[in-house]
């Protein structure tokens, strides 16, 4: 567990004895989520600074605070006060240590990255790096449910996936963790670079390269550059995991000095997967290889696009030294569907929740396995965001493939007009596609023309908010 003595040598580059007496139970962004003994990092947010949330932090307990200059004016007497920016301590150092106390830091959050990059070195634990620019998430969580067959494995929760994120995940580390999954996110270059520095990965997992945040980025080159950044950061005795299947993932083998394993659908892999069978909602079936040696598999995961995610977990099994039958049953852990999810809909139709987020790429699996399914199907799509120069092109795609399996469009937003335009072009009748500007309207169509029986897909951006729609149709007991 984190102690205050950890806090002193990562920041004050001081050797605090008895300060290792102090345990930290608990770190926290938010004041309001503060109890006793936390350490509460005041970061500046966009809306909010946390540094006016102090007080409240310390109220509810908060033992160690990390804050800015200005953070440290008004806490009162009995607030001890360690001057990092300085390097030294205002007054002298009582033993042990006085409590609370604040940090004050140039930055709060290089501080939190500094203590989380300290920190994670006290411990043997290997870190996975999971990166992509789809499916990182539920790659994650089945490799997380892998490793856990026969590892203490600490992973990444929810979207701490990033600057901040991935240090609090780290700074949860304990000596019973054998093993840490991170999920590494990124919106610009240097970031991931950044994330391998603090976390130190020792396998590193790619799973393709799209044009998501494109926007942000301008080409698909430098997306590819972006997500290489994990690979770069491997050591020699690591291992990059790369999508076979992706030209410019597996290309990344020419960025690292670690050895290099690809996953995929070629017999060029080393470790690959063909039979493949979906049955809908019920999940799919492979048959997996390694060398001469072959399995097969059914998981709940749904969709054919998911071997890519069993393959990628199987591989890290596989390198870990797990047998097939630790592989399969972490691969069955129903606990790692971690996206698309069948929810019961009010009027017995069944609604396919994909809400979490979209692109061009997700999209068209999400319609993939709409079509395997059979009854009727409503595509309900919105705003496809960040996607720069492939922004239309994108959306045109996804209504191109939408008009080959649904009954039923509603698209949803200006963007998602683009999709309902290039359906209808694409051949779905002009009545069978709808366009509306909101979640309330799209929720008032689905009351009037889905019934009992009809399949709902519901995807778009997360700034889209499409969880509305989901929550308003769901059968009371699922709301």
């Amino acid at each position: 567990m984190l102690t205050l003595a950890d806090v002193y040598e990562a920041l004050a580059q001081m050797r605090v004895d008895d300060a290792a007496r102090v345990s930290i139970p608990h770190v926290t962004i938010d004041s309001r989520q503060a109890r006793a003994g936390s350490l509460f990092v005041a970061l500046q947010g966009e809306k909010r600074d946390g540094h006016d949330f102090i007080p409240d932090a310390l109220a509810r307990g908060a033992a160690v605070i990390l804050a800015e200059a200005r953070g440290g004016r008004g806490l009162g007497p009995n607030v001890h006060v360690i001057d990092c920016i300085n390097r030294g301590v205002a007054g002298l150092q009582p033993s042990p240590p006085s409590l609370p106390c604040v940090f004050l830091v140039e930055s709060s959050l290089r501080a939190l990255q500094q203590l989380a990059a300290f920190y994670r070195r006290k411990f043997a634990c290997q870190v996975i790096g999971v990166t992509g620019s789809v499916g990182k998430s539920s790659t994650k969580e089945l490799i997380a449910a892998v490793l856990r067959q026969r590892f203490v494995t600490l992973k990444s929760e929810g979207n701490f996936n990033n600057e901040i994120g991935l240090p609090l995940t780290l700074l949860q580390l304990d000596a019973s963790h054998e093993r840490a999954v991170l999920e590494m996110a990124m919106y610009a270059l240097g970031e991931i670079r950044t994330l391998c520095e603090i976390a130190q990965p020792r396998l590193g997992v790619v799973t393709n390269v799209g044009p998501v945040h494109l926007e942000r980025l301008g080409t698909i080159e430098r997306i590819a550059q972006a997500k290489a950044e994990l690979v770069e950061a491997l050591p020699p005795d690591g291992y990059a995991i790369l999508n076979g299947d992706d030209a410019r993932v597996a290309a990344m083998r020419e960025k690292t000095r670690a050895r290099v394993f690809y996953y995929g659908l070629s017999p060029t892999c080393d470790v690959w997967a063909n039979d493949i069978e979906s049955f809908g909602l019920e999940g799919i079936a492979f048959t997996l290889h390694w060398g001469d040696e072959q399995v097969r598999a059914r998981i709940p995961l749904l969709g054919r696009h998911s071997v890519h995610t069993a393959l990628a977990a199987a591989s890290v099994g596989l390198i870990e030294g797990l047998g097939w039958d630790e592989i399969l049953r972490g691969l069955r852990d129903e606990s790692a569907q971690l996206r698309l999810i069948a929810v019961p809909a009010e009027n017995g139709a069944t609604i396919l929740d994909d809400t979490y987020n979209a692109s061009p790429a997700s999209s068209l699996a999400a319609l993939n396995l709409l079509a395997e399914l059979d009854g009727r199907k409503i595509a309900v799509l919105g705003d496809m965001l960040e996607l720069g120069s492939e922004e239309l092109r994108g959306h045109q795609i996804v209504g191109g493939r939408a008009a080959q399996v649904v009954d039923v469009l509603i698209a949803v937003g200006a963007r998602g007009r683009w999709i309902g335009e290039a359906a209808r072009a694409a051949g779905l009748a002009a009545e069978q596609v709808f366009f509306v500007d909101d979640n309330a309207r799209a929720i008032e169509l689905l009351r009037q023309v889905s019934r009992a029986g009809d399949f709902i897909l519901v995807k778009g951006s997360r700034g889209m908010q499409m969880e509305q729609i989901v929550n308003a149709l769901a059968r009371a007991e699922m709301s």
